[in-house]
């Protein structure tokens, strides 16, 4: 899988991406960056625990690293969920926080498999 297959399978922008920061070794390195980013886990750590505040800023996190490397899905969804936990926890919020969660997961196993294209 090339970078541009694997923006395609995780549903994000390769053209507005690589517009953005030029060149395709770069928006590889931000990508690859993508899968240590910490933003995700303290989404879900803190759903779990009901911390609301630290959920809404780890999902304006997401949304802001996505909408900067063009991950379109992702960031629509982390998004939604940004602006619904804005003013607390509520039902709408617990349906994008499960969005958000598979959209993420597709992010993530679309970054994996061009990783180990890299690797192997």
């Amino acid at each position: 899988m090339n970078l541009k297959e694997c923006y395609e399978a995780l549903g994000g922008d390769y053209e507005d991406v690589l517009g953005r920061l030029r060149t395709e070794k770069l928006v590889q390195k931000f990508v690859l960056k993508f899968l240590n980013d910490k933003s995700y886990e303290l989404l879900c750590k803190s759903l779990e625990t009901g911390d609301y505040e630290e959920a809404f800023r780890a999902s304006h996190t997401i949304k802001g690293v996505c909408q900067n490397l063009s991950f379109t899905r992702l960031y629509e969804s982390s998004h939604q969920l940004t602006e619904a936990l804005r003013a607390g926890w509520s039902e709408e919020a617990a349906g994008l926080a499960e969005r958000v969660k598979a959209d993420y997961g597709r992010t993530a196993a679309a970054i994996s498999e061009f990783q180990k294209g890299l690797e192997g």
